[in-house]
């Protein structure tokens, strides 16, 4: 399957079954490798209420169809009102797909909607496991993701809103993913990183294997 990091918390997952976009912040993005425009998804997956999470799901779902998936306070102040198909469940969830799962985990982070609360994702798709964690913070209960075996995790580093670089190595120490990709940095001054910094701390420590991708970059698993 293919990861193509659109900037901020933005990915699109790419597998045999389909198209996922998660977190499509693309319009307002300075960073944005896309425009809403050009973007296809058969998923559109939001882990939470804030407006660089949110972004343009709506106005892409109503172009290509896509089904949303959020937790169900954020799936029915934002998305249903507005007629789109969504699958909505709650933490500890998982929720069949066309393409495999998506299993929704705790997040430490503000919902954005009133009583909700927010989420990261685990994907299934091709046989792999992908973690979209959101913009969590470090909390302990990241250690149960190890039970995962994820062959992937997409990690926040910016600080101030979420977890910092030096969070996020702990955070890595206790997934244990084969791979992380850094995410949710540098889009404004006060989530300023050198994702090249935070490369060298999980090396040196040799915890698993970092792609640092710019906006547009994409691998395969």
């Amino acid at each position: 399957m293919k990861i193509q990091f659109l900037g901020h918390a933005c990915f699109l997952l790419e597998g045999s079954p389909g198209k996922v976009l998660v977190d499509p912040f693309l319009s307002g993005n300075p960073l944005a490798a896309k425009t809403a425009d050009e973007v296809e998804a058969d998923y559109i997956l939001v882990s939470h209420g804030h407006h660089d999470h949110v972004g343009d799901a709506v106005s892409i779902a109503k172009r290509t169809g896509a089904v949303i998936c959020s937790t169900v306070e954020v799936a029915g102040e934002l998305f249903e009102p507005e007629g789109l198909e969504v699958v909505a469940g709650n933490i500890g969830g998982r929720l069949p797909t066309s393409f495999g799962s998506v299993k929704l985990v705790p997040a430490q982070h503000g919902s954005g909607v009133s009583g909700g609360l927010a989420c990261g994702f685990v994907v299934e798709m091709d046989g792999k496991k992908i973690y979209h964690a959101g913009d969590t913070g470090l909390f302990a209960d990241l250690q149960l993701l190890q039970d995962e075996e994820l062959d992937a995790a997409l990690l926040p580093i910016g600080d101030y809103y979420t977890m910092g670089p030096a969070d996020a190595v702990k955070a890595v120490e206790m997934i244990r993913p084969g791979l992380v990709i850094p995410m949710h940095y540098n889009t404004f001054p006060a989530i300023k990183q050198d994702p090249q910094e935070f490369k060298k701390s999980v090396d040196e420590l040799d915890l698993c294997q970092v792609a640092v991708l710019a906006p547009g970059q994409s691998l395969e698993l």
